[in-house]
């Protein structure tokens, strides 16, 4: 059985530019005269694109065309991928950011390896792939229920003949008996090195099939509900439909941890394949925890509370996310690590295991986590009315967060026109409260510090809001936040998403996977009226010494796409270190990725063309694109960059490939 090759026209042009492309040693320089250490693509698995002929309606970086796209974006210049949440996700779900914590989702699981390549000995039919590839609708958009349902039936049947070849090795080909017998031996590894978090996962999916339903809220049997997690009075009886469970899904669970087995064996792949192109990757440390870790460790979390975004300048109405919170009382138990912080120590070994470095989503959710009522029949009447769980000592309407309270009365706002989300609502602490806030991140920095990673290798996503515990904590660390600069206020020099007002520490980009496109919306600014003020600040920040800055910003702001990469240029002209843009903002793409708040079969579903290296050179060729090499050479002409032999040098290279 052949080695599947890049034998398509789309596959071996990605795999000339990676190996011949003249651009990614200039931008390297460039990068390095403008100070930047690291310059990171992100997308979600769903979106990688599938090469030609292997399009089952989904994307993954483990699959030929992912790791064609790999090779792609390494052949432009960047030096890292930040991908997101990699945790199976339900059949009605599509959020990476409500998947399961542990568990990685099968979804992204190269099928056609599994047929095709010798490592894997022919564990999936090649009919079985083409039947998923023949049920996918040619398109841009991921088809998950579809493809939820496709995938489970193919994985059953891979995981199925796997596990039977343990009694009939001796009936095998050679060659396949000795991939086979391999490939048993890490399996079992596997299975052993991961058992608490296989178990109960893979009872969840089995109780979920009994009971007709993924919401373990709804089961009819209370001791279904709480088998990990019993109330005192029902630990006998969890404990031995445990064990009767154990017995009757025996098969089921041993097909699930396969199943895991095999997702995490072409995640080490990948590892390997994204070092070889210089590529650093990069995890999600998620917020929130999904329905199924909610069952599984009911007990470490607060039962009254969930866990939100308070209203914001970019949402003024908050987000009722419904994520679960760890428990304080649980942080420390007998002098030592608590359970809860023991759950969360887990989950964070694991991801660096896997990943380079780790994008930790929302930190305030670690440090000053926005709290309200679950029983509030009303989700946003509750999270508008919340509060921070340890700056709310006295709060009549949230009596049960005094307990954790490590902000005192006098050091809260006593403006009353103040709200309990605004940043300043905590107006000072003492060094030894801002250890106590730290607590759970400081868990993450020692788990990074023991995998060897700096701390530049994480990236918290602080955006609009930052509390003052938040800030205090991140500045004993030396951390850096998010400066999302489509979102700046133009009219406030101090905002925090101007790119000038960035710190070297910080990841700076123009949109994420929550924004608008860039293209879109300089084609809303132009047609709003808009656009000039975009193009005056811009402008002002990149034109060379001598220039007109006026006649720059009219140019500008009559031509939307040269107002997009002057917005690109300008986030490699910000003093931040770390540059991020999200795969849409590369490619010219207009459609959302994440409309926040929405749930809905388009959501979370944008997808990479199959034929998008050819599409890329004609979009980048009319500017309607992104075109690295002439927005370093933008952002290296401004004033204020310093000249030398380097700079003119690196200029003239990166005009010849911008041309």
């Amino acid at each position: 059985m052949p080695e599947r090759s890049l034998d398509s026209d789309a596959g071996r042009a990605n795999h000339r530019l990676r190996m011949n492309s003249p651009e990614a040693p200039i931008v390297a320089r460039a990068l390095a005269l403008l100070g930047k250490r690291d310059l990171v693509i992100s997308l979600h698995d769903p979106s990688f694109p599938c090469a030609p002929g292997e399009d089952t309606g989904r994307g993954s970086p483990y699959t030929r065309g992912g790791r064609a796209f790999l090779e792609f974006v390494a052949g432009l210049g960047f030096t890292g991928v930040q991908l997101g949440p990699q945790g199976q996700t339900s059949a009605g779900n599509p959020s990476p950011y409500d998947a399961a914590l542990f568990a990685r989702n099968g979804l992204s699981i190269d099928l056609f390896a599994l047929a095709e390549e010798p490592r894997w000995a022919g564990v999936l039919r090649r009919e079985t792939c083409e039947r998923v590839v023949e049920g996918a609708a040619s398109g841009t958009h991921v088809e998950h229920r579809r493809v939820h349902a496709a995938y489970t039936a193919a994985l059953a049947e891979a995981a199925a003949e796997l596990l039977s070849r343990r009694d009939r090795l001796a009936d095998l080909a050679p060659d396949v008996a000795a991939a086979t017998r391999e490939r048993l031996r890490e399996y079992d590894e596997f299975a052993a090195a991961h058992r608490d978090w296989l178990i109960r996962d893979g009872l969840f999916a089995a109780l979920a099939r009994h009971h007709g339903d993924e919401d373990w809220r709804r089961w009819a049997d209370p001791v279904d509900r709480h088998l990990f997690s019993p109330d005192d009075d029902e630990r006998e009886l969890c404990a031995r439909r445990r064990e009767e469970l154990l017995h009757t899904h025996r098969d089921a669970l041993a097909a699930f941890a396969c199943q895991q087995y095999i997702a995490h064996a072409q995640h080490d792949e990948l590892r390997a394949e994204s070092r070889r192109l210089g590529l650093k990757l990069y995890g999600d440390l998620q917020v929130g925890a999904s329905l199924q870790d909610l069952w599984s460790h009911r007990r470490l979390f607060l039962a009254h509370y969930r866990m939100g975004a308070p209203p914001s300048r970019t949402n003024p109405a908050g987000q009722p996310w419904g994520y679960p919170i760890l428990d304080p009382d649980q942080y420390v138990a007998d002098g030592g690590p608590g359970p809860a912080v023991r759950f969360l120590g887990a989950r964070v070994d694991k991801l660096l295991r896997e990943f380079d470095g780790l994008r930790i989503d929302h930190p305030h959710g670690l440090i000053c986590p926005w709290v309200y009522r679950a029983d509030d029949p009303d989700p946003l009447h509750a999270v508008q009315t919340g509060a921070r769980l340890f700056d709310s000592r006295d709060l009549p309407d949230h009596p049960a967060l005094a307990p954790h309270a490590i902000a005192r009365r006098d050091q809260l706002s006593h403006d009353p026109a103040t709200p309990r989300h605004a940043d300043d609502w905590v107006r000072r602490l003492g060094d030894a409260q801002v250890v106590a806030y730290s607590d759970l991140l400081d868990v993450i920095l020692a788990a990074a510090a023991a995998h060897g990673r700096a701390r530049s290798d994480l990236l918290c996503e602080v955006l609009s809001t930052q509390p003052y515990p938040l800030r205090r904590v991140m500045e004993r660390h030396g951390l850096g936040r998010f400066r999302v600069t489509q979102k700046a206020d133009l009219a406030v020099k101090t905002d925090v998403y101007r790119s000038e007002n960035a710190a070297p520490a910080d990841w700076i980009m123009v949109g994420n996977h929550d924004t608008p496109s860039i293209w879109a919306l300089v084609e809303r600014w132009h047609a709003n009226g808009t656009a000039m003020a975009q193009a005056r600040y811009l402008a002002g920040r990149l034109a060379p010494a001598g220039a007109d800055v006026d006649v720059l910003a009219h140019e500008l702001a009559a031509d939307p796409r040269r107002l997009a990469q002057a917005k690109f240029a300008d986030i490699f002209a910000s003093p931040a270190e770390h540059v991020m843009i999200f795969f849409a903002d590369l490619l010219g793409y207009r459609d959302a990725y994440n409309v926040p708040g929405t749930v809905d079969d388009a959501n979370w579903s944008l997808r990479i063309a199959t034929d998008y290296a050819g599409r890329y050179a004609v979009a980048r060729g009319d500017r309607s694109a992104l075109d690295l090499p002439s927005i370093l050479a933008t952002a290296l002409r401004r004033a204020d960059q310093p000249d030398s032999r380097e700079l003119a040098d690196v200029l003239a290279e990166l005009d010849r490939l911008a041309t």
